[in-house]
C-alpha cells in the first residue's frame, strides 16, 4: 500500500513540475518575444506531452461520441424489433382474418348451391376419448337445432347432432363406431352403408360383382332419413374381394379432413 502510495505521489509530482515549466513557459511568451535557450529545451522536454494530451483528449472525445452512437443504436434497434414484433402479429392476425373469410365463403357458397336450410356454426370443442369421436359445436335448441340433423362443409358430410342443449350441441362424427350413413357410389350407383372404421370409414354391403374404382366418390343416397341425397361422404381408399362371401371389403377415407373443421353447417328441418 505504501509503495502504491508512493509511487502515485512520484507520478503527482512530476505531472505538476510539468505543468508549471509550462505556466512558465507560456508567461514567458507573452513578455519575450525571442525564445532562450532554456524555453527551447522546455519546449522540447514538453512536446511529447502536449502531443500526449491531445491525442488522449481527441480519443477520449472520438470514444465518447462512439459510446453516444452505440445508446442511439441499440435503442433504434429496440424501437425496430418491437415494431417489427408488432407487425408480425398484425399480419398473423391479417392471414387468420383470410383463412377464416375464404372457409365461411366455402360455406356461404354451397349453401346457396344446395337451397337447404343450414345454420352456420364454430366448433367449440373436440372429445379427446377413444370411445367416442365428437365436436361441440356454439349452437343449441334456442337457435332450432335438434338431435339427428345432419352436419356438414362445403367438402361434404361431418356428421349428425345428438346432444343437444340452449346454446351447445354435441356432433356424432361419421368416423364413430357407432355412425351410420346410407351411401351410393357415384358411378356404378350402387348401394352401401358406410360405418365409422378408426378415422375413417368402411363401406359394406356393396355386392361382389360390383366394379369399385379407387378414388371413387362414396354420396349420400337419401334413404336413410338423415342426410339429403347426393352430399360427399368419402373416397374409395382400397377394394379387396375375398374368394368366398356376398360383399366386397371397401376402405373409405372421409371427404371432410374431420381434424381441421372449425365451421360448419347444421341442416336444419324444413317446417311442415
Amino acid at each position: 500500500m505504501r509503495l502504491a502510495l508512493k509511487k502515485f505521489r512520484t507520478i503527482a509530482l512530476c505531472a505538476c513540475l510539468m505543468l508549471a515549466a509550462l505556466l512558465l513557459y507560456s508567461d514567458h511568451l507573452r513578455q519575450r518575444p525571442a525564445t532562450s535557450l532554456f524555453h527551447r529545451v522546455i519546449l522540447q522536454l514538453t512536446s511529447p506531452v502536449q502531443g500526449g494530451v491531445r491525442t488522449l483528449v481527441h480519443s477520449t472525445a472520438d470514444l465518447w461520441q462512439h459510446y453516444l452512437w452505440l445508446v442511439d443504436t441499440a435503442t433504434e434497434n429496440e424501437i425496430l424489433r418491437r415494431d417489427n414484433r408488432r407487425l408480425q402479429a398484425s399480419l398473423r392476425e391479417f392471414d387468420e382474418i383470410r383463412f377464416e373469410n375464404q372457409r365461411l365463403k366455402k360455406l356461404l357458397d354451397f349453401r346457396e348451391a344446395s337451397s337447404l336450410k343450414a345454420l352456420p356454426a364454430r366448433v367449440v370443442a373436440e372429445d379427446a376419448s377413444s370411445w367416442f369421436r365428437t365436436i361441440l359445436i356454439d349452437k343449441g335448441s334456442n337457435d332450432g337445432v335438434a338431435s339427428g340433423m345432419p352436419v356438414v362443409t362445403a367438402e361434404g358430410i361431418v356428421g349428425r347432432t345428438f346432444q343437444i342443449s340452449d346454446h351447445e350441441s354435441r356432433v356424432l362424427l361419421v368416423t364413430d363406431a357407432s355412425s351410420s350413413i346410407a351411401t351410393t357410389l357415384q358411378q356404378s350407383r350402387s348401394r352401401g352403408i358406410a360405418r365409422g372404421h378408426g378415422s375413417g370409414l368402411q363401406l359394406n354391403y356393396v355386392e361382389r360383382n360390383t366394379e369399385v374404382s379407387v378414388g371413387e366418390l362414396v354420396i349420400t343416397s337419401g334413404t336413410g332419413g338423415v342426410f339429403p341425397k347426393g352430399l360427399a361422404v368419402g373416397t374409395v381408399d382400397q377394394v379387396e374381394r375375398e374368394e368366398f362371401g356376398l360383399f366386397q371389403r371397401i376402405s373409405m377415407r372421409p371427404t371432410v379432413d374431420l381434424t381441421r373443421i372449425e365451421e360448419i353447417l347444421v341442416l336444419l328441418r324444413s317446417e311442415p
